[in-house]
């Protein structure tokens, strides 16, 4: 795939790797000229620095002129241009390299961007803390290392690394985790016919370099494709007495992927839940603080900024009840998702919006060794229901949901 998107699309201050042109265009007579071409390496280094740019704007951020973002544009076009003019000689006959120089020309047209001036390079990744004689997280830290857990999934619904709750009306792209290992990005578009929110379109994954153990690698998922790949075919990298620092592998092809960072110690799953995407991320605590003053936003550390917060629950409305009966089938505390599962119901009208909910329960108990810490339960389990009834919830069934109080009466 080759990724080229203008800063002119979307929003000044965010770069949306929607407006990506991917090319699969690999012939296998080209095979010899591709095994010592590396222009995936310039695609992705490319969508790095844009991607890093627009973090340091975005709406709730501190913005950029629209003068500073063309100028991070052009340098970063620039240095496309300089390590596609360094592989060509290796991609001499490769499709996606011609089409990647091509695309480059034009935008720097496009762009009107001067051919000399300042390069830009991805964040150089501090490389002092993570040496060692291997590539296993937990070798280097120890097996004790304090694990966190993030969930971005629905309408969409975001549990953060520090267990807030918040359900966000964000659109276009937004930095979901941004430090110096990882950086996730994610899309949202207005939901099918819903009132209220968005959803998830696409997912964009940057694995960034780390020495020794694997080189920068793209991962980008959209809805109605899940791949069970890297952006450049391959399903696994930094491969070391047999062990790979990276790994795909799937559950359900086309809808779900699983990636194991094992040189950071990650795990996340991604996949599509109705007609929107959701991601899991279970990392080490010493993985996901790695972070400097200038990353600013990620939802999966801070939440979605106060303006972009929609208040829950919605005003009541006659598809209410059934909404609360239904999630209490699937769902079996009145936590956090159960409150998703009936906030999406109701404003999507779509049955099939309570996967995503139940979907984020399971990763959660899988990524979440503390069962306890599983359910973050609503405050009427809190102040007036014991944990078991809660537990039980889905077994008793609701007779009645009151939206303004959560009252509850209970039928056995």
């Amino acid at each position: 795939c080759v990724f080229i998107h203008s800063a002119g699309s979307g929003s000044d201050s965010t770069f949306d790797v929607a407006a990506s042109r991917c090319l699969h265009n690999k012939s296998p007579s080209l095979s010899a000229a591709g095994a010592s071409c590396r222009i995936l390496r310039c695609n992705s280094d490319f969508v790095a620095v844009t991607l890093d740019l627009g973090s340091s704007g975005g709406p709730g951020g501190p913005g950029l002129s629209r003068e500073a973002v063309n100028a991070g544009y052009c340098s970063a076009l620039r240095s496309y241009a300089m390590c596609t003019k360094r592989m060509a000689r290796a991609c001499r006959g490769d499709l996606a390299y011609h089409s990647a120089v091509q695309g480059i020309e034009d935008l720097l047209i496009q762009h009107r961007c001067p051919r000399a001036g300042p390069t830009a390079q991805p964040r150089p990744l501090p490389q002092g803390t993570l040496s060692g004689d291997t590539c296993l997280y937990e070798q280097r830290g120890g097996v004790a290392s304090d694990y966190l857990h993030c969930a971005v999934f629905g309408d969409p619904h975001i549990r953060t690394f520090n267990n807030d709750f918040q359900t966000c009306a964000v659109q276009g792209a937004w930095p979901i985790i941004d430090n110096e290992y990882l950086y996730i990005q994610a899309t949202s578009l207005p939901s099918r016919g819903g009132a209220y929110g968005t959803v998830l379109s696409k997912i964009t994954i940057i694995f960034k370099n780390m020495r020794q153990c694997t080189d920068q690698l793209l991962y980008q998922a959209e809805l109605d494709n899940v791949p069970a790949a890297f952006a450049d075919g391959s399903t696994s990298s930094g491969e070391r007495r047999g062990l790979h620092s990276l790994t795909v592998q799937t559950q359900s092809p086309g809808l779900q992927a699983e990636i194991r960072a094992a040189h950071i110690g990650t795990l996340l799953v991604v996949r599509q839940s109705g007609h929107g995407l959701s991601l899991s991320v279970r990392a080490p605590r010493g993985i996901v603080e790695a972070f400097g003053p200038d990353q600013d936003l990620q939802l999966c550390v801070w939440g979605c900024p106060p303006s972009q917060r929609i208040q829950m629950p919605l005003p009541p409305s006659d598809s209410s009840i059934n909404a609360h009966v239904h999630c209490a089938a699937l769902l079996p505390a009145l936590d956090i998702y159960y409150q998703a599962c009936v906030f999406d119901l109701i404003s999507s009208g779509d049955l099939n919006s309570s996967a995503a909910a139940v979907n984020a329960l399971q990763d959660a108990r899988n990524m979440i060794p503390e069962q306890d810490r599983v359910h973050l339960l609503l405050g009427v389990c809190l102040l007036g229901l014991s944990l078991q009834v809660c537990l039980r919830f889905s077994l008793t069934f609701v007779s009645q949901v009151c939206l303004s109080g959560l009252s509850l009466r209970f039928v056995s």
